[in-house]
């Protein structure tokens, strides 16, 4: 039997390739401004809310902008370019219907805004299927502090440390921590040299067999036969 009661996913770089979609995103904006995005500024942005991310932004490149007009001509950009571009993690979908199959329920807890979320649930019916989900607008203190995933703690009516948290970034794994909560970082290729030590575990992708074992859930065969596959290339 598992030891957790619930399951909260990050949204961003967790489920879906959108941190790809973003680096492009924050390129294009500050190009627009004759600036360059540099991986230094995308590790001091990372799974931020909008206002610290876009305020981070203008302090580092001395920008005499309002955030929340960077905030909106970012958004422009990504519902544009992310239109044919998104695709779902590997092992994603696999692990959400093994936890419905066990009966466990699951949470989005995202530092994107509530118009992205719907966007990107919507595009392959995702939202019915989880129980509730948290946006950048639910909490008046976004990650790294730990106000999202206490409240989603308290939405399940569980203690924090019945859930787990899924992360891909070092500032939703703080606020994972911070929560109490068990949280396991899934680095994506914009993070995986940053510094996850926070983390409970660390695993390369959802489809990781060690996540099953932490879960206490069966490793589905899909799952097993890459696994298989895989073994027999190396």
């Amino acid at each position: 039997m598992t030891k957790f009661d619930a399951v909260v996913f990050d949204m961003d770089g967790l489920m879906f390739n959108t941190e790809e979609v973003y680096w492009d995103v924050a390129s294009e904006l500050l190009s627009r401004r004759g600036l360059v995005f540099t991986e230094e500024l995308n590790a001091a942005i990372m799974g931020r809310p909008p206002q610290p991310c876009f305020e981070t932004i203008i302090r580092w490149h001395n920008l005499k902008e309002r955030w929340e007009d960077l905030a909106a001509e970012s958004e422009v950009l990504f519902l544009e370019m992310v239109e044919n571009r998104l695709e779902p993690m590997p092992g994603l979908f696999p692990l959400l219907e093994t936890l419905e199959q066990a009966g466990i329920p699951k949470a989005v807890c995202t530092s994107s805004r509530r118009r992205v979320l719907e966007k990107l649930l919507g595009t392959f019916e995702l939202q019915p299927r989880f129980a509730f989900t948290l946006t950048a607008e639910d909490v008046t203190r976004g990650k790294p502090e730990p106000e999202i995933y206490l409240k989603a703690a308290e939405r399940f009516g569980i203690s924090p440390s019945r859930m787990m948290v899924l992360e891909d970034s070092p500032a939703g794994c703080a606020a994972g921590r911070a929560a109490g909560a068990f949280v396991v970082a899934v680095p994506n290729v914009n993070s995986k040299a940053m510094d996850f030590s926070c983390a409970h575990l660390v695993i390369p992708s959802l489809a990781d067999e060690k996540l099953y074992e932490v879960l206490g859930l069966p490793v589905p065969e899909a799952l097993k036969a890459t696994s298989r596959c895989e073994r027999s290339l190396d």
